[in-house]
């Protein structure tokens, strides 16, 4: 657990081929189903402090035990920190994230221990905010405020994993 952001609760990767990464994660590695969106609805977002409509970014969710992994392909050219990272050269663990439920008071305390925040958004699940201060590739810190909705959300891809046979790997919903 992190002293400053809490639990490690998932595994951000930047993917260039998200069809590609979900048939991996399911043949070679066991993980799965996945529940996929080809456009994940941000209502809002910004970067470096500057304001984005439009932002198009496919994500699949899925658990193993109590860590999910978010798999992410950004399909436009808005800046980010997804373009990045793979303008860089690099392609996977991009970040990890905390889910707090007082979210602004971590993030007020995160922002005077010297964190600034890179990139920030809403959607219909709620925000989230990824805080410069990345020592190597893949230790981006995300925090995504855990509202009502993203934790029937996120619960249900956790129950999904749970005892998963392998079939039906990729869902086009999230669980209800």
């Amino acid at each position: 657990m992190s002293r400053l952001f809490g639990d490690l609760r998932q595994i951000g990767i930047v993917v260039r081929d998200i069809d590609a990464a979900m048939k991996h994660w399911v043949e070679v590695c066991g993980v799965g189903p996945w529940f996929y969106a080809d456009k994940l609805p941000v209502t809002s977002f910004g970067y470096r402090d500057q304001t984005f409509d439009g932002i198009h970014i496919s994500v699949a969710l899925a658990n193993s035990g109590d860590v999910q992994l978010e798999l992410i392909q950004q399909r436009c050219d808005t800046p980010s920190m997804y373009r990045d990272f793979l303008a860089a050269g690099h392609e996977g663990m991009q970040h990890w994230s905390s889910w707090p439920t007082d979210f602004d008071a971590k993030l007020d305390h995160a922002l005077a221990s010297g964190y600034s925040i890179g990139q920030q958004g809403d959607s219909p699940r709620g925000r989230f905010v990824y805080l410069w201060n990345e020592g190597h590739p893949g230790t981006v810190i995300e925090m995504a405020h855990m509202t009502a909705d993203r934790r029937r959300i996120f619960d249900g891809v956790r129950d999904a994993a749970v005892n998963w046979d392998g079939r039906d790997p990729v869902r086009d919903s999230w669980p209800s």
